[in-house]
Parts: C-alpha cells; sequence; structure tokens
C-alpha cells in the first residue's frame, strides 16, 4: 500500500507557533522597555521653552507636579533665545536662562517638594581658552546646608558646555548656582554663565505619578490590512511620542514626536509603504512619566 503524508498542514501549525512565540517575545521585550521607562520617569526635565521669551527672573516652572522658582542674585537672568549671542552652545535648544548683565550673579532656584538629584547644563564666557572656570551647586533643606559638588568644563574652548550635578540621598529643595572660580591661566573670560536642560528627581514620586496624562489607547482594525486608526486623549498637554517598531526592537516608523494638546487625537498609520510586511509590530506611545505598549498584527 502506498502511503501519503501530507506536510502542509504541519508546516502551518507550525508557523502559527512561531507567529505566537514571537508575539510573546515581542510583549516581553517591550515590557521590559515600559518597566526602563517607568524608573526613567522620575526624571523631570526643565528646558524653560514653555517660559515667556524675554521676561526677567523671578519665573515659576512646572513639569509633572514639580514646581521650580528661579531668581537671581546681583542684576538677575532672563529667559532668552539659545542663540541671543550669534551662535548656539552645544546642547542648548529653545529657550535657556541667560545673564542680565556682565557681572557676577548667582541663580537660585526652590523647589516645592524635595529632590534627591538635580542636573543643569551650563555654558560660560570663555573664549578660545585652554582651561576652564569652576562651577558650583550648593544643596539647601529649609534653608539648611545639605551639600555642595563642583565642576570644570571637560573640554575648554570657547563658552564651553558641561553638566553641573548633585546628589543627597537625604534630599533637598533649593539649590544655589555659583560661578565659583575663574579659570586658573586663561584671560578671555567673563564672571557670567547661561543654563539650559534642568534635571530633578523627585524624593517622594507619588506625586508625579499621580497626574495621569494619558488615556489607553485604542487601534482599530487590528489586525490589519491597509492601515490602522490610532486614537487616545490627553488629560493635558505634553510631548509624545508614537512609534512603531518590529519583533526584534528595531524602530520602523515614528508617528509622532512633538508636543500635543490636551483631549482626544487620532493618528494614522498606514502600512502599504515599502518594507512593511505581514506579521507581528509593536507600538510605543510614551510621554511624560507614562510609556505604554501594544502589539500590533499586519496580515496584509
Amino acid at each position: 500500500m502506498r502511503k501519503y503524508y501530507f506536510t502542509k498542514p504541519k508546516e502551518k501549525s507550525q508557523a502559527i507557533c512561531r507567529q505566537k512565540m514571537l508575539g510573546r517575545f515581542a510583549l516581553f521585550f517591550f515590557s521590559l522597555l515600559i518597566l526602563g521607562s517607568e524608573v526613567s520617569a522620575q526624571v523631570v526635565l526643565f528646558d524653560f521653552d514653555s517660559a515667556t521669551p524675554s521676561s526677567p527672573l523671578p519665573v515659576d516652572q512646572t513639569v509633572s507636579g514639580i514646581t521650580a522658582h528661579f531668581t537671581g542674585t546681583g542684576q538677575g537672568y532672563s529667559i532668552q533665545s539659545v542663540n541671543t549671542m550669534g551662535f548656539t552652545p552645544s546642547g542648548f535648544s529653545g529657550l535657556c536662562i541667560y545673564p542680565s548683565s556682565v557681572y557676577l550673579a548667582d541663580l537660585l532656584i526652590n523647589f516645592n517638594q524635595a529632590i534627591t538629584e538635580f542636573s543643569i547644563m551650563y555654558s560660560c564666557q570663555e573664549l578660545a581658552c585652554d582651561d576652564a572656570a569652576t562651577m558650583r551647586v550648593t544643596a539647601f533643606t529649609k534653608g539648611s546646608l545639605v551639600g555642595s559638588n563642583t565642576m570644570v568644563a571637560r573640554h575648554p574652548g570657547t563658552w564651553p558646555v558641561d553638566t553641573l550635578r548633585c546628589n543627597f540621598a537625604q534630599g533637598f529643595d533649593s539649590v544655589v548656582v555659583h560661578y565659583d572660580s575663574r579659570p586658573p591661566t586663561c584671560q578671555d573670560y567673563g564672571v557670567i554663565f547661561l543654563v539650559d536642560n534642568m534635571r530633578v528627581t523627585a524624593l517622594n514620586p507619588v506625586g508625579i505619578k499621580n497626574q495621569k496624562i494619558f488615556n489607553e489607547a485604542i487601534v482599530v482594525p487590528n489586525p490589519l490590512i491597509h492601515f490602522a486608526n490610532i486614537s487616545f486623549s490627553l488629560n493635558r498637554s505634553g510631548m509624545i511620542n508614537i512609534s512603531v517598531y518590529d519583533i526584534t526592537g528595531k524602530l520602523i516608523k515614528n508617528l509622532v514626536n512633538g508636543s500635543l494638546n490636551s483631549g482626544p487625537h487620532q493618528v494614522k498609520w498606514d502600512v502599504s509603504e515599502a518594507g512593511i510586511k505581514a506579521g507581528v509590530y509593536i507600538l510605543k506611545i510614551s510621554g511624560e512619566n507614562f510609556s505604554r505598549c501594544s502589539k500590533l498584527v499586519v496580515a496584509k
């Protein structure tokens, strides 16, 4: 008797099994990304771009439940464009805190809650120098000294840029940013500095996590053949990134990367683009203090 072997159903079964395994791997992989995002979400960025240009200090800025009150000694500081001098220091963008005179002035920052980590990007006025000034940050809690730290720009030159940091586990609620000493040998310098991109970490991040900005996304259809409509709502405006990845974690398409207003939104992903094959993909939506991933199945 002749025997017949039918392999296609088995191959189809194996393909389905592989597809399920890849889907599970993808969700596991991106769950790690979510965990990482939740940890990093405790770090809050103040970039000053939402401040009023040319406004003098004092200025208040609130990000993710943390309010920072900025003032200055002497003739103080103001909010200005980073290219006010006709060039932009490396790493600076948008608006920054800018000195109001050529004379020495401290930058004073008070917070509405205790923080454990502080960093701020700075650039001192130095013109083709071989060494750099020493900057100092001093932390206080309720007016009592907590600690201090200094920084010398690692790459001196013309308006060199570096980051001044301090980290005290017991927490602190104010800092003073101070021009501590001039470059040892440089003659072309001024005792002034500008700052941008301040980052802080709250001692107790519960207040941040309770401020929900994002409502869960709805993707229709899923599985999809031609396109997906991604609908979601924001409780307040904020920076949002929406991207699609393959199951290896490779970025396939960036759909949104910018500021969105509060309210409902809808984003369309067209899978008819070249290079989009049938399979499992991951949609990641992230913003201030949140990150969400969901599985998309392309069945074209």
